[in-house]
């Protein structure tokens, strides 16, 4: 290849990537996305502002806090499902407590728009030099001829003017007219000092000089209830790293088990310190992660996606997680979600399971439409009997939907939740004399009732450690229960025998 051949070449690639990036950044600029964000749904659009800014609505302040990136992010919340402004402020206070499900998603959110924006800026910065070449050099001499006759001046000045009415730079989103009445301030000038501020808002600004009391107040209870959560959840994680549990052999495999969070993504860390403790590296979630399986409720979701980071992840919808939404989304979040398969789990385990029929949007087996609780526990039973390798594991929301499998002498262990109380694990001897056993967990969220968000547990809260030999067989079973008064109870490690 000779000189003038590279020369030319280098100059096309720069020329390329000088376009590409202008092409990016008009395109990010200008791009949004529809998602869910502090259980509303809501509208991203990307910037270049190197912060985060909230926009609450017509009565609670907009927010601010820096990205400390040089990308910014603009939100707009729409419609969610709530009772009452003050229960909609003391579930944000909440969500700001356990932010991590948060904070990936939205960042997951603008890396994706970042990437989308990139591939788009590289073909669009592409189309030029394509042009150039395609329309030659001949032709090129052609045009620039006739550039200085009136059709020539008439030809770019109605490219430019398609180019301005497409940009159309004189109209401006509303959220950018900041009057001097909507300035920015701290917390602390926003309430006046009125409130001893907790660590970690010290960056956080709200919008908005003219507010009444009631806003005021909103905010104040707000970050009452944002202290307290934080510290009841953030103090029991802490001392959940430091908890005497059983720790595994070389050969073997912990999971750590939970279920019924209806939520409370508050414990979520406290879940994850306790599987650390333990040297758990799976978790299985056995359903109810949300009340009605909505998606306002996607927090929840992304809240126990991001505490189990690391983790190999396996999961069922309870009853409470209405329709297929709680499903999917786990799914493409990088859980394996089961619904009647056989499936390898952790530690050569063998795995089978399925969302509970009566709520979870399958009221079927596979393609069957219509079925009972008492169908499905026996499909499930045939599933499990029928496998060509031993089931050692079967997950189920409800254990009860376990125990034909589990009399049939086709499964090793059958896992469940619902009931939100530890029971067992239960010894069951077959028919051949063969022993399997059946765990009921309690509610990892402390939940009394089906939403159990909350600056603490409303009922003892909880997981279990399921422990697995180098077979994959479960050798054992050892609980760690939260009580409402933030201290531990760690029970005794119950070894399963065959």
């Amino acid at each position: 290849m000779t000189l003038r051949r590279v020369l030319v070449v280098a100059a096309y690639v720069a020329t390329w990537l000088i376009l590409s990036a202008l092409a990016f950044l008009l395109v990010f600029a200008s791009s949004s996305r529809q998602t869910t964000f502090l259980s509303h749904d809501a509208m991203v659009r990307p910037n270049f502002s190197g912060t985060v800014e909230v926009h609450t609505g017509p009565v609670l302040p907009d927010v601010r806090l820096p990205s400390h990136t040089p990308f910014g992010v603009s939100v707009t919340l729409g419609k969610t499902d709530v009772g009452s402004m003050e229960e909609l402020v003391e579930r944000y206070a909440y969500l700001a407590s356990a932010a991590d499900g948060e904070r990936a998603k939205m960042r997951a959110t603008v890396t994706s728009m970042v990437v989308d924006a990139a591939l788009r800026g590289a073909v669009l910065g592409s189309l030029p030099l394509l042009i150039w070449r395609l329309i030659g050099r001949d032709r090129r001499r052609e045009i620039y001829a006739h550039l200085p006759s009136r059709r020539g001046i008439a030809t770019v000045g109605l490219v430019l003017m398609l180019v301005v009415a497409a940009w159309q730079p004189w109209v401006a989103d509303d959220e950018d007219q900041v009057t001097d009445e909507e300035q920015w301030l701290s917390l602390e000038e926003f309430l006046g000092g009125s409130v001893s501020l907790p660590a970690g808002v010290e960056e956080v600004q709200v919008r908005g000089d003219v507010t009444t009391l009631e806003t005021r107040r909103l905010v104040e209870s707000a970050i009452s209830t944002y202290s307290a959560s934080k510290e009841f959840y953030v103090d029991a994680a802490e001392r959940a790293a430091d908890l005497t549990v059983r720790r595994p052999a070389a050969d073997e495999t912990v999971v750590v088990v939970v279920s019924d969070r209806h939520d409370n993504i508050g414990m979520d860390q406290v879940a994850r310190a306790v599987g650390d403790a333990a040297g758990a590296k799976a978790v299985f979630d056995l359903g109810d992660d949300t009340s009605t399986g909505s998606r306002w409720e996607a927090f929840s979701l992304d809240s126990v996606t991001a505490a189990f980071d690391g983790y190999d992840k396996w999961a069922i919808s309870g009853n409470h997680d209405n329709g297929t939404f709680v499903s999917d989304y786990l799914a493409k979040d990088g859980w394996t979600e089961l619904a009647g398969q056989v499936v390898d789990g952790p530690g050569d385990s063998v795995l089978l399971g399925a969302p509970d029929p009566r709520a979870s949007g399958l009221g079927n087996w596979r393609d069957e439409k219509g079925l009972s609780f008492a169908e499905v526990a026996d499909r499930l039973a045939d599933a499990a009997c029928d496998s060509d390798r031993r089931i050692t594991t079967l997950l189920v929301h409800d254990a009860n939907l376990g125990a034909p499998a589990l009399k049939r002498g086709c499964v090793d262990l059958v896992l469940g939740g619902h009931l939100h109380l530890f029971l067992g694990p239960t010894a069951v001897t077959a028919p051949d004399g063969s022993v399997g056993w059946t765990y009921t967990t309690g509610t990892t969220g402390g939940a009394a009732y089906a939403f159990a968000l909350g600056s603490k547990p409303r009922r003892q809260a909880g997981v279990s450690l399921v422990t697995y030999d180098a077979d994959g067989a479960p050798m054992g079973i050892q609980a760690v229960r939260l009580e409402t008064n933030g201290e531990f109870t760690v029970d005794a490690y119950v070894p399963l025998t065959r």
